[in-house]
């Protein structure tokens, strides 16, 4: 996607250890007009998919989530990382690893939120070693639900999230794919 990708060129920056900080627009501060046009595209590209509902992970899911709920009309549920208190029914969780922050959380999501007969679209910000994807197609499946498709803004091609999915059989969709990092430079597929 053009547009995103000029954006990523534009705000994103090229930390250490294959980092992309795009703190800018989508991890921190929201443009929420590029988030309308990213659920537009994950709408198009799952139209036909048959989707029931959008999960995703806090935080950084849940913009581009939302939007393609709202363009999908259906609703969106987020796995969060830590279980409040006020939920005290059943819920599914999965461990996820987080290779920017180097710790593992436990996602949950209350169980009567996702059910059998829903077909799932995932959707998260980043895509690099796929363990945030992992942990929620675990969440839905859970739930005896279908992964129907995952949809991820940025992809790290070169790590092995991409691989992951597209050998397990889900229908990826990533917006930006980078190939590689070079000299702090972002290099698409």
């Amino acid at each position: 996607m053009e547009l995103l990708e000029e954006r990523i060129k534009k705000d994103g920056v090229v930390l250490p250890g294959d980092v992309l900080k795009v703190n800018s627009f989508l991890n921190h501060q929201i443009d929420p007009q590029l988030m309308m046009t990213l659920g537009q595209e994950f709408a198009r590209l799952f139209k036909d998919a048959g989707v029931t509902r959008v999960l995703t992970a806090e935080a950084s899911g849940i913009a581009p989530g939302i939007m393609a709920a709202y363009c999908l009309g259906v609703p969106m549920v987020f796995a969060r990382k830590k279980k409040p208190s006020t939920v005290t029914d059943e819920v599914y969780t999965a461990e996820v690893f987080s290779y920017t922050k180097q710790v593992t959380n436990t996602i949950s999501v209350e169980a009567k939120f996702l059910d059998a007969n829903d077909r799932i679209l995932v959707i998260d910000d980043f895509l690099a070693n796929g363990e945030a994807a992992k942990g929620l197609i675990s969440l839905a499946e859970q739930a005896g639900a279908e992964v129907v498709g995952v949809g991820v803004v940025v992809e790290k091609a070169f790590q092995g999230g991409h691989d992951w999915l597209v050998n397990h059989g889900y229908h990826l969709e990533a917006l930006a794919s980078i190939k590689e990092f070079a000299d702090g430079q972002v290099i698409f597929n």
